[in-house]
């Protein structure tokens, strides 16, 4: 018999706190925190190599929209398209942060202000979406394309850890079930002991940013070269395929494959962050 004792209960309120009418809840607290401790970084990252600060202003706006529209598009694509591409309710709620119930009727509060209120965010399709929108920056800041990547990419740890932290507040993304003393038992989920891969992942994503913070300091020279945006790839998404095996697959269909989605997304990724490092290598 599993002794519950044991473990760490986790149940928190969805609700971080309130401003009169409004809720703001945790994931879309620390999605935007996330967002806004990675401005600052690339704003000083941009101070230290003298780019001028009406260059670097409209960088938050591409990032933001690139993130959220790539990271909804890329959940409602690659894990429920049987859901969202097949009725006109399914591309409503696809694109607008509402959910329709059985009959028809809006699932909504009036005054339930979320801040980030899609039900469904993809990492991988986050990370499509902001390479697409940095393309978009560069175009029209004719800045090297090399040295904006590698720019967010040394930031990048800070926003993935944030949002990590908020799929844990959720209880969302939950790990397997394990007897390891730090399980999380997730009280409005199953009340059994789980990995709490969300955590890993945090705690990964933060020491991420420490590790290319440190590089930076050392080899200014690399950026520009793609080497920290190749790093940034292979680290993120090798780790995301390893911890994977610690988690509860997210959609039924991905139980008959050898892998799962997050797992086959993620290799595409480590590819192209490989080659970016070996390119950079020979570049410089």
């Amino acid at each position: 018999m599993i002794d519950l004792i044991s473990y760490i209960v986790w149940n928190p309120d969805l609700e971080a706190f309130r401003l009169g009418p409004f809720s703001i809840r945790w994931y879309g607290l620390m999605w935007v925190t996330g967002i806004i401790v990675a401005y600052y970084v690339v704003r000083q990252l941009y101070k230290e190599q003298k780019i001028k600060d009406e260059i670097f202003d409209p960088l938050i706006f591409y990032c933001f929209f690139g993130i959220l529209i790539g990271a909804r598009l890329g959940h409602c694509l690659f894990y429920q398209p049987d859901y969202f591409l097949t009725s006109g309710k399914g591309l409503i709620e696809m694109i607008f942060p509402i959910r329709f119930g059985n009959d028809g009727s809006w699932l909504g509060e009036t005054f339930d202000f979320h801040l980030i209120g899609y039900a469904g965010l993809a990492s991988h399709g986050g990370t499509l979406g902001l390479m697409i929108a940095l393309w978009l920056y560069v175009r029209k800041t004719k800045l090297s394309i090399w040295t904006v990547l590698d720019n967010i990419a040394i930031a990048t740890g800070t926003t993935a850890s944030c949002i990590r932290l908020g799929n844990l507040m959720n209880s969302e993304i939950i790990g397997k079930i394990t007897d390891v003393p730090w399980a999380f038992i997730f009280e409005n989920v199953d009340k059994v002991p789980r990995h709490p891969g969300q955590l890993y992942e945090a705690i990964a994503y933060a020491l991420l940013f420490c590790i290319m913070w440190v590089l930076h300091k050392k080899m200014p020279e690399k950026i520009g070269t793609g080497w920290y945006f190749g790093f940034c790839l292979t680290y993120i998404f090798a780790f995301r395929f390893f911890i994977e095996y610690t988690k509860e697959v997210q959609e039924a269909f991905e139980a008959s494959l050898p892998l799962d989605m997050g797992q086959i997304l993620s290799i595409p990724f480590v590819i192209l962050g490989t080659y970016c490092m070996i390119r950079a290598k020979k570049k410089t």
